[in-house]
């Protein structure tokens, strides 16, 4: 009725409705239970692929002399959730030959339905539906695919793929048929490795108004990368950093490093270096300032720790065993267990939180 959709950004959210009473999430419980589904889906099917935190495809092509009937194979999921991680937790399951048209019967009906799509029903379910309610359609793309003459769901699997890809200007059009036209799988990207990680926050009124804090954001960024890379086994090459203003404006600077990095600390070292040279070379206010909306650091360009070539000169082996003998113990024991000095805040600028896409490293 304000206008507050799922997604928006809580001073979004807040500006629309003032009166809003936010609630802290729950990070661990949500990756605890996450991790519950999956085992349990992964008992009917060695071939499931996290999608997000709350979505997985479970693929039976090689499960078919398995399963006779794939409704029931469905019920039994749920039946199997509900028993082995909490009698009070729904599913929607949709069925379909492909990831695409299963995500789209799954949000069909909620919060517990059943839907199934083959070649014999798709058009019943898609003359329901507008262009937006496809999963990966926006209002901009919707837009082009209208001006191109492709108005409804039915127009877009009816188009000739030619048509599709001259309207989109992209390989894009093509994979539209195939969804639509059960030509094959295009969304099944059962390569778990990452491509690129990244760790943004959205800056709070107390964090942007004090240097320190803004520069502790930053670090715990770094780290919370220098986390990710330890445990998937790999070193970053290449580094970006980015900044956005109330106004609307940004700062954004990709750095290429002449050595393979993991360290977090080390990271952050060079990101204010390089603030400290622009500001002192353009005489501007400060990159972290008093205006900043959020910050975010990515890293990208990934090798294996193992074929990271040592330095002849540097101790740097040392300090890599150090930071997988820290995070093994973590992961022991407990995040808190041990920590850096740096690390140890009463009130510290990052918060626990979950992207309900970054599940690769659960």
């Amino acid at each position: 009725m304000r206008g507050i959709k799922t997604g928006m950004r809580l001073d979004e959210a807040m500006a629309l409705c003032p009166e809003l009473v936010p609630i802290e999430t729950h990070p661990a419980r949500y990756r605890e239970y996450h991790v519950k589904i999956i085992d349990v889906l992964r008992s009917f099917s060695d071939d499931v692929v996290p999608k997000s935190i709350d979505e997985a495809v479970v693929d039976l092509t090689n499960y078919q002399l398995v399963y006779k009937d794939m409704q029931q194979t469905a019920m039994a999921i749920k039946q199997a959730i509900r028993q082995k991680v909490g009698d009070w937790l729904r599913c929607s399951i949709g069925i379909a030959p492909n990831v695409f048209l299963a995500k789209l019967a799954s949000d069909i009906q909620k919060p517990d339905g059943l839907t199934v799509i083959t070649p014999e029903t798709i058009d019943q379910v898609l003359q329901m539906l507008r262009l937006t309610d496809l999963p990966g359609i926006g209002h901009r793309m919707a837009e082009r695919l209208q001006a191109g003459g492709v108005q409804t769901p039915l127009d877009l699997r009816y188009a000739r793929p030619e048509h599709l890809k001259a309207v989109c200007k992209s390989i894009i059009g093509w994979h539209w048929h195939l969804r639509l036209n059960f030509g094959g799988e295009v969304d099944l990207d059962t390569n778990a490795d990452n491509k690129s990680m990244s760790a943004m926050r959205t800056v709070s009124t107390d964090q942007r108004n004090t240097p320190e804090r803004l520069e502790e954001l930053v670090q715990s960024l770094c780290l919370t990368l220098e986390r990710r890379m330890v445990r998937q086994g790999v070193f970053c090459q290449d580094m970006s950093f980015s900044c956005r203003y109330q106004n609307g404006k940004t700062f954004n600077y990709e750095v290429r490093f002449s050595e393979p990095k993991q360290d977090g600390p080390e990271l952050f070292i060079l990101i204010m270096e390089r603030l400290a040279k622009f500001q002192q070379a353009h005489r501007c206010e400060p990159v972290l300032n008093e205006h900043l909306r959020s910050v975010s650091v990515a890293v990208f360009r990934f090798i294996p720790t193992e074929v990271v070539p040592l330095s002849l000169f540097g101790s740097d082996t040392r300090k890599d065993k150090f930071r997988q003998t820290l995070y093994d113990l973590k992961a022991k024991f407990g995040p808190d267990k041990l920590v850096r000095a740096t690390e140890l805040r009463d009130n510290p600028a990052y918060r626990d939180v979950i992207g309900f896409g970054n599940i690769k490293d659960l």
